[in-house]
């Protein structure tokens, strides 16, 4: 762990079961922009990680079995404060992780859509009720299916989205009354620990939360401990697939990236649109969403006017530092990320590929990329690149770009731009990812709405209903004698 500054403000406290405590060790956090230090937190001691979860499972019948108003008041409270907290918040997410302001500002108006949404979700989450007297053997029986929740949940975030993210794990396991215990990404810790300190002032029994910044070389024993049976995991496929190789029994949601495609068909009527979209969230968190462009598949009918309008879209996107208000694209989260993404780049280009724009790296910053003639073995075509650069490849036809789409190991989302109403359900029959987005790029989401992958994207689904769902299990109860 790093040394902190003497000079800087006292170091982040850790949460241990809704509780500040202090630590021996710390982690200083670091701007992505200029790699200055601008805080430092508390990594919690084995004690203290031990007490964190003994503390969850410990209050997890109890926070079970609390009223419906009660969780619905903390998250609506945890909502109103981010609002609230707005500017100070996005400045945060800013500040460790590098993204632009204009983009930890739409972050912040999402987490308080998902902590809103949980506190709607947990006053109606009430279970089904069923008659069995559809078959003879069962008159006067009435089935009351109930989820229940699995277990305290270990949530496990990336840097790339250092509130939301989190906030996807905590409101969904708060609305069903399952204890949860955070640990954010190193790298990015400050947001996370802001939510901790938000949910202390609710009415939430002590043990309910938890958040740690421990290191990543300590998740693996709070993945293996029997007490936490649910295990939410955002982030790279190799981590989280080796995470779930190590807790076979227990239940386990992935959501791991991809690859993302847009098509655009030959019927789409405004190229115009189509380029600023793909431009803008191919760059927009500088690539590092698992949902941002990368790959553009666009019809050759209309590929000699689209790729121009593209390259100049790119081209015009602002760069530089992420607190100016009109920079749409920032550094990557370090500069050995952006590192990796010249050399992908380079190795593209080197087998044959041609940059359009772009293709240069100053210090932890990439400037937006634009490839053309990628080949399919590359890793800028086949892998996650997660950096700013987009990668167009020229189709003849719908054959050609599903299965173009469809040949990749992730399946997260795809965007396909088209009119057709035919064509946007067949995308939806043939194309393997978890969702199709219509008229627009693949980096659409909605907080409220199941989201998710297939393949080595992952499975389970985040969105704040289908997360309960993941979290929670089916409890049957049969009453006889009823009339029915």
């Amino acid at each position: 762990m790093d040394e902190t500054d003497p000079h800087l403000p006292t170091p982040r406290a850790a949460w241990i079961a809704g509780r500040a405590e202090q630590s021996d060790r710390t982690l200083a956090v670091h701007h992505p922009f200029d790699g200055d230090e601008i805080a430092s937190v508390c990594v919690p001691s084995a004690d203290q990680v031990e007490r964190a979860v003994d503390a969850a499972a410990s209050v997890a019948r109890e926070f079970r079995g609390t009223p419906a108003h009660v969780r619905a008041a903390a998250l609506d409270h945890v909502s109103r404060r981010l609002a609230e907290r707005a500017d100070e918040v996005a400045e945060t997410i800013t500040a460790e992780n590098g993204k632009p302001l204009k983009w930890a500002t739409v972050e912040v108006t999402r987490a308080v859509a998902t902590f809103r949404f949980a506190a709607e979700e947990a006053r109606r989450f009430s279970g089904d009720l069923q008659r069995l007297d559809t078959d003879p053997s069962a008159e006067g029986r009435l089935a009351v299916t109930r989820r229940v929740p699995r277990g305290p949940v270990l949530g496990i975030a990336p840097f790339n989205f250092p509130l939301n993210l989190v906030a996807h794990k905590v409101a969904p396991a708060i609305a069903v009354g399952a204890p949860i215990v955070v640990k954010p990404a190193p790298r990015t810790p400050l947001s996370a620990l802001l939510l901790g300190e938000l949910l202390t002032e609710t009415d939430l029994p002590a043990g309910a939360f938890s958040v740690l910044a421990v290191g990543n070389e300590e998740t693996a024993a709070l993945v293996r401990d029997p007490r936490l049976p649910v295990v939410s995991f955002t982030g790279s496929g190799p981590v989280g697939w080796s995470l779930m190789d190590s807790a076979p029994r227990k239940q386990v949601v992935l959501e791991l990236g991809g690859n993302g495609a847009a098509v655009v068909c030959a019927d789409w009527p405004d190229l115009d649109f189509a380029a600023k979209r793909i431009a803008t969230f191919g760059n927009y968190q500088a690539g590092q969403s698992c949902i941002a462009v990368q790959r553009v598949l666009v019809d050759r009918a209309v590929a000699d006017e689209f790729v121009p309008k593209l390259v100049d879209a790119v081209a015009n996107l602002r760069t530089g530092d992420p607190h100016d208000p009109e920079v749409e694209v920032g550094p990557l989260v370090d500069e050995a990320a952006a590192e990796r993404v010249e050399s992908w780049v380079a190795e593209a280009v080197s087998a044959g590929a041609t940059v359009l724009v772009g293709g240069k790296r100053d210090g932890a910053s990439v400037a937006p990329t634009v490839l053309a003639d990628v080949p399919r073995e590359a890793k800028a075509w086949r892998e996650e690149v997660f950096g700013p650069v987009l990668a167009v490849s020229v189709t003849d036809g719908l054959d050609d770009a599903f299965a173009q789409v469809n040949d990749s190991v992730y399946g997260l989302q795809a965007g396909v731009f088209t009119r057709d109403v035919g064509v946007a359900f067949r995308a939806r029959a043939e194309l393997d990812v978890g969702g199709v987005i219509v008229g627009d790029v693949p980096s659409f989401r909605a907080d409220q709405m199941p989201y998710g992958g297939v393949k080595g994207s992952g499975f389970g689904r985040e969105g704040v209903r289908s997360a309960m769902n993941d979290l929670t299990e089916e409890r049957v109860m049969v009453l006889t004698g009823l009339e029915l």
